[in-house]
């Protein structure tokens, strides 16, 4: 008889510096699979790992699956509710073999600031110490104690833009396949260092600090009793007790091999922590430069209004300084603003309108703007990711309308949605080359989603949750000195912490 594996998860990346919480429609509007559906992806994490599951004889048993686009906290109920119907799932699964869970480690809920600690913790009180445990999680992960000691093996992605999603969730069901085989005995360690920064030199094709890491524990990956190795480049908008990046190495059998190679790649790490800091520009400074520039598009990348890391989406400062500085350019602005969506959709393509914009989900980090344009596009928002984490997968920013002041064209929509590539503006057939500005929202994905188009790109320093530079922020859970914050502060050794060695259930499997 095969070995049945229980399939599932709860995933999203949370933010704590915005008002925004995560409610039940934010995971009814990307992902929420049981049964037959959640079979049926052969796409991203779980795609890779029911396809590793059948090729080696062993049946994939749906559980729970649900994923938000990135936000604030989960709402309490919401998280409580997901956590109980995919508990129910595994109660009515039958006899478990092991179980595999696609989580993505920076994930918080308003009663659980640990959300994947917390659900670990649960799962593995239901199915006890002999099943194994093994879960996938984005290199942006907030890895705790709890975990770690809740799961067998934890395994990320490994590149940044997040290209493997697929491959992650084969590695992940291949670990429970060695597990099962008697050819993997995990054990973890996770060496972590006091060293917070943003994403933006956190690419994983060298050159690069972060990708140098990468590159040396993929060297090592393999040899020995080195299962696997997984350097995390911690999601820096959590306020969470014990931040930092770091080393998480996965072993078969031994202890001593893990915590040894975790600690000496954790210190390359530290090492690297100055090349990790970048460098930022205000937004007048920045259209000013770009003014210099022959051509375009020239990319302000506004970092601290980010929807994937869990911004809402509708800040208006570059959009300011682009009416203050170039306002006869051509440029293409997002803005999250569902009452400016609203009102725009009502007047009609062709029609002139008047608008406040901006600062309306989240109004602590700035002021709106009035603007006064002519409405000339108008979408349902509705669009289909093509690749990364979410290949395939249905995008929906909700009632969407383009409003040009000028030539300057802003994307109004009424949901904050993830940056892939250029989906959002494709859809509405924005006609990104001839443009010389474009705002991009995001820290790193718009370096392949403009590679080989953009003449500039300019990282700006504007107010929001999700800054280039975290000393914007007041992390008040933060007890300990931590780099930028103190770019003197020194350590001795990385922390670390284990997991538990069990006593695992194994079978015959070829």
């Amino acid at each position: 008889m095969s070995a049945r594996i229980g399939v599932g998860g709860i995933f999203i990346e949370s933010n704590h510096f915005t008002e925004q919480l995560a409610d039940r429609a934010a995971f009814e509007r990307s992902e929420y699979l049981c049964s037959g559906e959640l079979l049926a992806r052969n796409t991203g994490v779980l795609g890779g790992m029911t396809s590793v599951l059948r090729a080696n004889d062993c049946e994939p048993v749906p559980l729970l699956y649900a994923s938000a686009s990135p936000s604030g906290a989960v709402r309490a109920e919401v998280y409580d509710a997901l956590k109980n119907e995919l508990l129910e799932w595994l109660d009515n699964a039958g006899e478990l073999d092991g179980i595999l869970l696609c989580l993505h480690g920076a994930g918080t809920a308003v009663n659980a600031p640990d959300m994947e600690g917390d659900l670990a913790r649960v799962v593995r009180e239901r199915v006890g110490d002999t099943v194994p445990i093994v879960g996938t999680l984005d290199l942006h992960a907030h890895i705790t104690p709890e975990l770690l000691v809740n799961t067998d093996a934890l395994l990320a992605w490994e590149t940044y833009p997040h290209v493997d999603a697929f491959e992650t969730g084969e590695r992940g069901a291949q670990a429970i396949v060695d597990i099962l085989a008697a050819r993997l005995k995990p054990v973890m360690a996770m060496a972590k260092v006091p060293v917070i920064t943003s994403a933006i030199h956190g690419q994983t094709q060298p050159p690069g600090p972060f990708a140098n890491v990468m590159q040396e524990a993929k060297r090592l990956e393999g040899s020995g009793t080195l299962y696997s190795i997984s350097p995390i480049l911690v999601h820096p908008y959590l306020n969470l007790p014990d931040m930092g990046g770091g080393v998480l190495v996965v072993a078969n059998e031994s202890e001593t091999d893990a915590v040894a190679v975790a600690k000496r790649l954790a210190k390359r790490y530290w090492e690297k922590r100055h090349e990790l800091q970048p460098k930022t520009l205000e937004p007048s400074e920045a259209v000013r430069r770009g003014l210099q520039i022959e051509g375009g598009p020239v990319l302000l990348v506004e970092t601290a209004d980010c929807c994937g890391g869990g911004a809402t989406g509708d800040s208006v400062h570059t959009l300011k300084a682009l009416l203050a500085e170039a306002s006869d350019q051509s440029a293409i602005v997002p803005v999250v603003d569902p009452e400016a969506a609203r009102r725009a959709d009502a007047a009609g393509i062709g029609q002139a309108i008047r608008l406040q914009l901006g600062h309306r989900l989240d109004p602590k980090w700035g002021e709106p703007v009035f603007v006064d344009g002519i409405v000339s596009r108008l979408s349902d928002g509705a669009f289909t990711y093509a690749g990364g984490i979410w290949d395939g997968r249905s995008g929906y920013m909700g009632p969407t309308a383009v409003v040009e002041i000028g030539p300057i064209q802003i994307v109004v929509s009424s949901n904050a949605t993830y940056d892939w590539m250029t989906e959002q503006f494709d859809l509405l057939e924005l006609d990104i080359a001839a443009c010389k500005f474009v705002v991009a929202k995001n820290p790193m994905n718009y370096q392949q989603a403009y590679a080989g188009l953009m003449k500039a790109a300019f990282v700006l320093d504007t107010p929001g949750p999700t800054p280039a530079n975290t000393n914007a922020l007041k992390y008040t859970e933060m007890t300990a000195d931590w780099f930028p914050k103190k770019t003197g502060v020194t350590i001795d050794e990385p922390t670390v912490f284990v997991s538990r060695q069990l006593d695992l259930t194994t079978r015959k499997l070829d």
